[in-house]
């Protein structure tokens, strides 16, 4: 996963910094750019914003270990797209299926805001990634920083490609990428993102590659 992934990228002097100073309050988190999770070659891309602190950035995978991640992986495992409900540490045995998870930024944020030069130095790890997605292919976009970091990365007009939650947007004839607000304890809390919201994106998604295959 070189040209979509390096483990020991420190191009982002805040970052890089703020991954030192967690890594010494915290000696047994992973502290590092976080890799995409899932085979390389499948036909469903889910891209987030950026590792959480006591999540991916402890465990060292995408949405591994905090409240994220229990609303993703259960609707990953309802859907057919991963062989258990839960996500709790690299070693649980969780596997996907014909998807993978990864981040529009790879390393752990300050109060999980990334800088726009920060999320435009990570950018050409996404695009290198995008481009290995199989087609008939159905990226999901978690959250707004997420989509606007793909179309970036697919070199698209912001303006054309507004986010917006259950938005879909056929790319090419192949690869279309829907939107859905991101799976955050806030989103989930105050109600602005619901189980059954949650559900109906990925309730498409299969619908997709369904008709795809057919």
């Amino acid at each position: 996963m070189t040209d979509i992934f390096d483990p020991n990228c420190r191009k982002c002097p805040r970052l890089a910094t703020f991954l030192d100073a967690v890594k010494e309050k915290n000696c047994d988190y992973y502290c590092r750019p976080i890799p995409p999770f899932g085979d390389l070659v499948v036909n469903f891309l889910i891209v987030g914003l950026a590792p959480g602190m006591h999540g991916a950035n402890r465990t060292g995978r995408p949405f591994t270990g905090d409240h994220a991640g229990i609303l993703l992986y259960n609707t990953l495992y309802d859907f057919g797209f991963s062989n258990q409900a839960q996500s709790l540490d690299i070693n649980d045995g969780l596997q996907l299926h014909n998807c993978r998870i990864t981040n529009a930024v790879k390393c752990l944020p300050p109060e999980n805001k990334p800088l726009g030069a920060e999320i435009n130095t990570c950018n050409k790890y996404l695009a290198n990634e995008l481009d290995t997605l199989s087609t008939p292919g159905v990226i999901l976009a978690l959250g707004g920083i997420a989509h606007r970091a793909i179309i970036r990365a697919m070199s698209l007009k912001q303006v054309d490609y507004p986010f917006g939650h259950a938005a879909e947007y056929k790319f090419t004839s192949d690869i279309i990428l829907l939107d859905s607000y991101h799976c955050s304890r806030y989103n989930t809390n105050t109600g602005r993102l619901t189980g059954e919201m949650f559900r109906s994106i990925f309730s498409r998604a299969r619908e997709l590659l369904t008709q795809a295959a057919r």
